[in-house]
């Protein structure tokens, strides 16, 4: 890539954002949940693996992103109102895509009395309506829309017994839910201060949380401690403003994208907005090496000190749990920064590039596929997905192996299809 290329995109920015969606995705899609090697799997409660930096580092990115993306932030273009919309615009829309994941097809794919190849074919025909819907190519997506929609109104018409998505167990929050959020709120915020505000707001916020989280009795419990998954304000709240039938099915006493755990999750994206603003200063590439690498240093040793009086922990978002991963994520950006920016090493970065550079696609539809690996049923009631980790990989190595085999494969397999939308310059943003 020549300079003038990398100057223009913040290359580094995007090798940073391919590294951590290749980990979602690797971390997200193990041929077994059953068998899985340590560091690919989340904390239990309170501790850290390398999977729970994953989702900082998209909320930090998305705050590095905000100050690029606002160049000009003049009072006229603020009071007009042009950059509200936009904001406010992009983050209905990622929300929304949060939501859409999961509901595709819009109806019980298991339950609906329908041949497996019909209901499978409504299912991709609404997944390339959004695609289409996302490069803007709208008559595409309206035509493929309509007709998914008539599909099912054919099958309900015809008699087959439609099982449609019970919305009193629809989980609301998720991993899109909250980028939108943090989104919105930092970039409102963004909008109306200078970075010695925005910092003062996120050290606030911390402190803030920190006392909500260890001083505020819980009603119901004897004791209210983070030590308790369900006896600690985030999870309270989560149940009594979600309930408990919409939030994450594997806990149900509280959600890890939870109301009061947003506090914190903005003063990720805030230090990625810090980052951002120290990016784009008029300091040499050599200065801004050093101070993200001393920031980063500087806010793993105050995050791993905090900890020992309030634990990492990345269901509840601690305090701690916010500083020390924006000291990795500072870290690592600083790592992809000095490769790229300073000695101009890019080539190893290409694949991260073309993730990184189509990260919200990756994202949304690599979700939809690994939904319908565990849905479509073969003969026998195997899933595709059960199939395919049988008799491809588990046929020649042990479980744990196997599964990590198959993570890989699938990361490879997206990696290819991210490169044909990268090669014909197709860019799917919202």
């Amino acid at each position: 890539m020549t300079e003038a290329r990398i100057q223009e995109r913040l290359v580094s920015l995007d090798v940073f954002r391919g590294m951590t969606i290749a980990g979602m995705i690797l971390v997200n899609n193990p041929g077994t949940w059953s068998d899985i090697y340590g560091p690919l799997k989340h904390a239990e409660w309170h501790g850290i693996t390398p999977t729970d930096y994953i989702f900082p580092f998209f909320l930090f990115i998305v705050g590095v992103a905000i100050p690029i993306a606002f160049r000009e932030r003049s009072a006229e273009a603020v009071s007009s109102g042009n950059l509200y919309r936009k904001v406010v615009i992009r983050a209905v829309k990622i929300f929304a895509l949060g939501l859409l994941i999961y509901a595709i097809p819009f109806f019980n794919f298991s339950e609906t009395d329908a041949p497996q190849s019909v209901k499978l074919l409504i299912t991709l025909g609404f997944s390339a309506a959004l695609f289409f819907y996302l490069i803007d190519n709208f008559k595409i997506a309206g035509l493929l829309f309509v007709g998914s929609v008539l599909a099912i109104a054919i099958m309900y018409f015809a008699g087959v017994e439609i099982v449609w998505p019970d919305l009193a167990t629809t989980r609301i929050p998720g991993v899109l839910q909250r980028i939108a959020v943090c989104y919105l709120i930092v970039s409102i915020i963004y909008l109306h201060t200078d970075w010695k505000q925005l910092a003062g707001i996120g050290a606030a916020l911390l402190l803030i949380y920190w006392f909500l989280m260890t001083a505020i009795p819980v009603p119901g419990c004897d004791v209210t401690t983070i030590d308790d998954k369900a006896c600690n304000l985030a999870a309270y709240i989560d149940r009594m403003v979600l309930t408990e039938g919409h939030l994450w099915s594997q806990a149900k006493v509280f959600d890890p994208e939870g109301i009061l755990s947003t506090i914190p999750a903005l003063v990720t994206t805030i230090s990625g907005v810090l980052t951002g603003v120290w990016l784009r200063s008029e300091r040499s590439k050599l200065e801004k090496a050093g101070g993200i690498f001393f920031a980063g240093t500087l806010l793993l040793a105050v995050g791993w000190s905090w900890s020992l009086l309030f634990a990492l922990n990345k269901a509840l978002w601690t305090s701690s749990y916010v500083l020390y991963t924006a000291g990795i994520a500072l870290l690592t950006l600083g790592v992809c920064f000095w490769l790229i920016d300073v000695k101009g090493w890019d080539r190893w970065a290409r694949p991260f590039v073309i993730f990184g550079v189509n990260a919200l696609a990756l994202y949304v539809f690599s979700g939809i596929m690994s939904n319908l690996l565990g849905l479509v049923e073969l003969p026998g009631k195997a899933t595709l997905q059960d199939w395919i980790f049988e008799n491809l990989f588990l046929s020649w190595a042990k479980p744990i192996t196997a599964s990590l085999a198959f993570a890989v494969s699938y990361v490879l397999l997206w990696l290819f299809l991210m490169w044909m939308l990268y090669r014909k310059r197709i860019y799917i943003k919202v």
